[in-house]
């Protein structure tokens, strides 16, 4: 059997406090909040979708935030970098954004282009990359205008205990295309114009520890329900042992951890954002699966409430 990803659906990390997350994602990054839902394994918990207008994938990040939480140490095992592509000529306005946000940045560069560095409230590292791929927002918020907004991904920088066999994983498993090495590391290319470009730390990265500040998992796309269990039965067939398909709502989702300790998903596109609250209206209300709609009062009663706002910028 031949299967190919076509790129990263979605990236899930741990944050603390929830407010500080949604200023820095939707107030400073301008991404759109498009799903307030639960944890569904620890519904005292949200669970937050951020993404372009209409939460496409490849453009999706999510987050538990945990104010209680343990902090975590970014290593092997983990996305090190999560990578946003931002239109061509884009990185002098958000180098200049971030600085009156008062966030430090460091530019560098790998295999031939240009990064800006930097990390959230909660450490988690985050890049931004001028691409020309890739269709451009249809959604501006907070002062960023339409034409220097995040796309999506541009992709992840993966940080493995075992470079060689998430090489093979990468390459044999999920059928992405090595297309460069340098700098350290290994570069694979995916079909899709957005979430395509994985940068795989080609030396052993200690094993991190999960808590706030670090991704959980990364999600691969599934173009339907029936190529996903198509991928159960290929990834069995390459010696890993996926989980029984779990049903998230908005994608179907399978899980296993490759032999450098990176959590791994596939997750299905459809059937996406829309289908329990309409496009303009995304990420206004806490929305609950039918299983635990009868307990949405004490479910709301242990959410800490937030807003979505505009952030002013600190005077000096």
């Amino acid at each position: 059997m031949t299967l190919q990803t076509s790129g990263i659906h979605h990236i899930t990390a741990f944050v603390g406090d929830v407010q500080r997350n949604v200023d820095f994602y939707a107030g400073i990054l301008g991404l759109r909040l498009v799903k307030k839902t639960i944890n569904f394994d620890a519904p005292e918990v949200y669970h937050l979708y951020f993404g372009n207008e209409g939460g496409a994938p490849g453009t999706i990040i999510t987050f538990f935030p945990w104010s209680t939480g343990r902090k975590g140490r970014i290593g092997g095992g983990q996305v090190g970098v999560t990578t946003y592509a931002v239109p061509a000529g884009s990185l002098a306005f958000w180098e200049q954004r971030l600085a009156a946000y008062q966030i430090p940045v460091t530019k560098v560069t790998r295999i031939s282009e240009s990064y800006l560095s930097f990390a959230d409230y909660d450490g988690l590292r985050i890049e931004l990359v001028e691409r020309e791929e890739g269709a451009l927002s249809t959604w501006s918020f907070g002062g960023v205008p339409f034409e220097h907004a995040i796309k999506g991904f541009g992709g992840a920088v993966l940080y493995s205990t075992d470079p060689a066999h998430t090489a093979d994983t990468l390459s044999r498993t999920l059928g992405m295309e090595k297309i460069a090495e340098g700098d350290g590391y290994i570069r694979y290319r995916t079909s899709a114009d957005i979430g395509n470009i994985i940068d795989l730390k080609a030396t052993p990265v200690p094993m991190g520890a999960g808590g706030t500040g670090t991704v959980h998992h990364i999600a691969w796309r599934a173009v339907d329900d029936e190529q996903q269990l198509d991928w159960g039965r290929h990834v069995q067939s390459h010696g890993y042992q996926p989980t029984p398909v779990q049903d998230r709502q908005y994608f179907n989702a399978i899980y296993f951890r490759e032999e450098g300790g990176i959590l791994f998903e596939i997750a299905t596109d459809p059937p996406g954002f829309a289908r329990d609250e309409a496009p303009d209206a995304l990420g206004q209300k806490l929305m609950l699966p039918t299983w635990f709609e009868p307990h949405r009062a004490v479910i709301e009663g242990n959410l800490t409430p937030f807003e979505i706002r505009e952030i002013e910028v600190k005077q000096s």
